[in-house]
Protein backbone atom coordinates (compact mmCIF):
# COMPACT_ATOMS: atom_id res chain seq x y z
CA UNK A 1 0.00 0.00 0.00
CA UNK A 2 1.44 3.37 -0.62
CA UNK A 3 1.81 5.79 1.82
CA UNK A 4 1.15 9.33 1.03
CA UNK A 5 2.67 12.27 4.06
CA UNK A 6 1.40 15.54 4.07
CA UNK A 7 2.32 18.40 5.90
CA UNK A 8 2.46 22.28 6.30
CA UNK A 9 -0.95 23.11 6.70
CA UNK A 10 -2.36 25.58 9.43
CA UNK A 11 -3.71 28.85 10.12
CA UNK A 12 -2.93 31.86 8.09
CA UNK A 13 -4.92 35.34 7.49
CA UNK A 14 -6.21 36.43 4.10
CA UNK A 15 -3.64 37.45 2.02
CA UNK A 16 -1.26 35.25 3.23
CA UNK A 17 1.00 32.19 1.76
CA UNK A 18 1.32 28.53 2.62
CA UNK A 19 3.11 26.06 0.87
CA UNK A 20 1.89 22.26 1.49
CA UNK A 21 4.19 19.54 1.60
CA UNK A 22 3.56 15.17 0.34
CA UNK A 23 6.40 13.13 0.82
CA UNK A 24 5.50 9.80 -1.34
CA UNK A 25 7.65 6.50 -1.88
CA UNK A 26 10.58 6.80 -4.33
CA UNK A 27 9.40 3.71 -5.64
CA UNK A 28 6.28 5.33 -7.51
CA UNK A 29 7.09 9.01 -7.01
CA UNK A 30 8.85 9.80 -10.38
CA UNK A 31 6.10 7.66 -12.64
CA UNK A 32 2.97 8.68 -11.30
CA UNK A 33 0.44 11.52 -11.55
CA UNK A 34 0.85 13.29 -8.14
CA UNK A 35 -2.22 15.50 -7.38
CA UNK A 36 -4.04 17.97 -4.96
CA UNK A 37 -7.46 17.90 -4.02
CA UNK A 38 -9.15 19.67 -1.40
CA UNK A 39 -12.87 19.43 0.70
CA UNK A 40 -14.34 21.98 2.28
CA UNK A 41 -16.75 21.58 5.46
CA UNK A 42 -20.39 20.23 3.92
CA UNK A 43 -19.35 19.95 0.63
CA UNK A 44 -17.36 17.50 -2.00
CA UNK A 45 -13.50 16.95 -2.17
CA UNK A 46 -13.03 18.87 -5.45
CA UNK A 47 -9.66 18.57 -8.06
CA UNK A 48 -7.14 21.40 -7.17
CA UNK A 49 -3.82 20.82 -9.21
CA UNK A 50 -1.70 17.95 -10.83
CA UNK A 51 1.40 17.40 -12.41
CA UNK A 52 2.60 14.62 -14.16
CA UNK A 53 6.05 12.85 -14.27
CA UNK A 54 6.88 14.89 -17.46
CA UNK A 55 6.14 18.22 -14.98
CA UNK A 56 2.71 18.72 -17.20
CA UNK A 57 0.56 21.15 -15.08
CA UNK A 58 -3.20 21.21 -14.44
CA UNK A 59 -4.90 23.49 -12.39
CA UNK A 60 -8.64 24.00 -11.43
CA UNK A 61 -9.51 27.29 -13.27
CA UNK A 62 -10.24 29.51 -10.68
CA UNK A 63 -6.66 28.69 -8.78
CA UNK A 64 -4.97 29.36 -11.47
CA UNK A 65 -2.15 32.27 -10.96
CA UNK A 66 -2.33 31.48 -6.92
CA UNK A 67 -2.18 28.05 -6.62
CA UNK A 68 1.28 26.27 -7.60
CA UNK A 69 1.78 22.49 -7.66
CA UNK A 70 5.72 21.27 -8.43
CA UNK A 71 7.49 17.86 -7.49
CA UNK A 72 11.25 17.58 -6.51
CA UNK A 73 11.93 14.20 -7.68
CA UNK A 74 15.50 14.46 -5.74
CA UNK A 75 13.04 14.55 -2.63
CA UNK A 76 10.20 12.26 -3.51
CA UNK A 77 8.26 15.22 -2.27
CA UNK A 78 5.12 17.02 -3.78
CA UNK A 79 4.70 20.68 -3.23
CA UNK A 80 1.82 23.31 -3.54
CA UNK A 81 2.20 26.72 -3.46
CA UNK A 82 -0.80 29.14 -2.05
CA UNK A 83 -0.41 32.64 -2.68
CA UNK A 84 -3.09 35.33 -1.66
CA UNK A 85 -5.24 32.94 0.41
CA UNK A 86 -9.25 33.85 0.75
CA UNK A 87 -11.30 32.75 3.12
CA UNK A 88 -12.63 30.36 0.77
CA UNK A 89 -9.92 27.96 0.39
CA UNK A 90 -10.37 26.67 4.08
CA UNK A 91 -10.50 22.81 3.28
CA UNK A 92 -8.18 19.96 4.34
CA UNK A 93 -5.97 19.63 1.46
CA UNK A 94 -5.49 16.03 0.13
CA UNK A 95 -2.23 14.36 -1.97
CA UNK A 96 -3.30 11.96 -3.96
CA UNK A 97 -1.09 9.62 -6.31
CA UNK A 98 -2.20 7.53 -9.50
CA UNK A 99 -0.64 5.37 -12.31
CA UNK A 100 -1.31 7.34 -15.20
CA UNK A 101 -3.75 10.58 -15.88
CA UNK A 102 -6.29 7.71 -17.19
CA UNK A 103 -6.22 5.96 -14.49
CA UNK A 104 -9.65 6.37 -12.35
CA UNK A 105 -8.82 8.78 -9.51
CA UNK A 106 -10.90 6.14 -6.86
CA UNK A 107 -8.13 4.09 -8.21
CA UNK A 108 -5.53 6.13 -6.63
CA UNK A 109 -3.84 6.56 -3.85
CA UNK A 110 -5.26 9.03 -0.94
CA UNK A 111 -3.05 10.78 1.91
CA UNK A 112 -4.99 11.69 5.20
CA UNK A 113 -5.06 15.47 4.41
CA UNK A 114 -3.70 18.36 5.81
CA UNK A 115 -5.75 21.13 7.36
CA UNK A 116 -5.91 24.76 6.19
CA UNK A 117 -7.33 27.41 7.68
CA UNK A 118 -7.89 30.75 6.12
CA UNK A 119 -9.22 33.20 9.32
CA UNK A 120 -8.18 37.00 10.91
Amino acid sequence: QVQLVESGGGLVQPGGSLRLSCAAPGSIFRTYVMAWYRQAPGKQREFVAEITSGDSTYYRDSLKGRFTISRDNAKNTLYLQMNSLQFEDTAVYYCHARPTRLTPTGLGTWGQGTQVTVSS
